[in-house]
């Protein structure tokens, strides 16, 4: 009996994985959770758990598709948590490999039996045992078979992305293009790094010393790909302050902000602090700031690690800056995020397109805030890392025809890639440039 009791017991990585769906639920971003649920278990675990998570999200959408007819009455019955576990224990057997199928249906089964009762662990059981049995070529099953009425309803389950999204990005890029953000939205982002106080070739040859296999960046030569880092806090290089971890597509916000060398800088929506870092390399002293305090913890232990001594912090509303008459502002705003999709799986499910109204009305107030700390003949660098109009060229053009104290400014030549400009601004793609979207528009006030 001992043996039979031990052969239940639920894996802490599965206990947490509900956890972290479970505070999802109620509005919680997916890294802060998983941090929290995850923080106990071994390196090897948290590896495994994220995997899971997130997987499961980005699959999501397909993996409710090929649910809906094997669950009697449809999804819409069940209660979401039971949803949650039939996805996260669907996931472990058609997509992990190294998950035995008994052990997928096992733990699910027992999870949901503590967590709702007998009745609804036998559900789980007879659903994901049948799903076992069909397992074989069920990822192949068409779209259509499914219940997609037209090609972007195709898109969309396939692809696991809300149907209204792909709808705008067809309308504005085609399916072709569209299918292939949506597949890497799908994917797993690479490790990428900045070097700091040092040059990346001595970078390189450091992580190479650590058995860290690196790789070039295209769009930014000088940042690193790192492959097989494990937990970057552990590599020996990280400690010491020799690079901060960045995308490609937010350093070349700052590239292409092309601040002057000496200036006074303000970055007045600095959390996690990449950008400001980026800033300090040319300009004189930056200000850090942003509302939250905790996000600019963030900030300052970055700070603090590499040893930077040309940032300050503040926390303040970028709505209400608590600075007057600097060279530069940065302001990269809030947003619906949808060029980081890959990175963020689980903010495809929050977003409602009511948000980008609330988005861009907050994006407008900051705007116009930024503009009156910046000294007549200054610059200001709007960013964002959304993918839509509303929130990009829209801002832009809304600002410009409402000030003509200001003005668009291309960066100098050579500043950024030639490729990731559009009519001087700064557009980056993750279907065309293969990094994370990005746009920022460069402004120049009048003297």
């Amino acid at each position: 009996m001992a043996a039979a009791t031990a052969s239940l017991a639920i894996t802490p990585s599965r206990a947490a994985a509900a956890k972290v769906f479970a505070d999802l639920r109620t509005g919680e971003l997916l890294d802060s959770a998983l941090d929290r649920h995850a923080d106990d278990l071994d390196a090897r675990d948290k590896r495994w758990v994220r995997e899971l998570l997130y997987g499961t999200l980005r699959q999501r959408g397909w993996l409710d598709a090929l649910l809906e007819s094997r669950v009697r009455g449809g999804l819409s019955r069940l209660d979401d948590d039971i949803i949650d576990l039939l996805r996260l224990g669907m996931y472990q057997l058609l997509f992990m490999r190294s998950v035995p199928p008994y052990a997928a249906i096992a733990q699910t089964v027992e999870l949901a039996k503590r967590r709702h009762g007998i009745g609804a662990s036998k559900l789980v059981n007879a659903v994901l045992r049948r799903l076992d049995r069909e397992s074989a070529g069920i990822l192949d099953t068409s779209p259509e078979s499914l219940g997609a009425r037209d090609p972007v309803d195709a898109l969309s389950i396939r692809y696991s992305h809300p149907r209204w999204l792909v709808a705008r990005w067809v309308g504005r890029w085609g399916a072709e293009a569209t299918q292939t953000l949506l597949e890497r939205n799908n994917t797993e982002a690479p490790l990428t790094v900045r070097p700091f106080g040092i040059v990346r070739e001595q970078l390189e040859a450091t992580l190479d010393a650590a058995g860290i296999e690196t790789e070039e960046v295209g769009l930014v030569p000088d940042s690193l790909i790192l492959r097989g880092a494990g937990s970057i806090t552990e590599v020996g290089s990280f400690r010491q302050g020799l690079f901060f971890v960045q995308d490609p597509a937010a350093t070349l916000v700052t590239q292409y902000a092309a601040i002057p060398p000496g200036a006074l800088a303000a970055d007045l929506c600095a959390a996690p602090g990449g950008k400001a870092l980026e800033l300090s390399r040319t300009a004189g002293h930056v200000i850090a700031s942003d509302r939250s305090f905790s996000r600019m913890s963030l900030v300052t232990s970055n700070i603090e690690r590499l040893d930077v001594k040309n940032v300050s912090v503040m926390i303040a509303d970028a709505r209400r800056p608590a600075i007057d008459s600097v060279d530069a502002v940065l302001i990269d705003v809030p947003c619906t995020g949808t060029g980081t999709f890959r990175r963020h799986p689980d903010a495809r499910w929050r977003l409602r397109i009511s948000d980008l109204a609330v988005m861009a009305a907050l994006q407008r107030a900051i705007l116009s805030a930024a503009s009156q700390v910046v000294r007549p003949g200054g610059l200001l660098i709007y960013s964002t890392c959304s993918l839509e109009p509303e929130e990009n060229d829209g801002q832009i053009e809304n600002f410009l025809s409402s000030n003509p104290e200001w003005s668009l400014e291309p960066p100098p030549t050579g500043a950024v890639p030639a490729t990731v400009l559009d009519a001087g601004r700064l557009r980056v793609l993750p279907h065309i440039h293969g990094v994370d979207g990005a746009f920022a528009a460069r402004l120049r006030r009048k003297q």
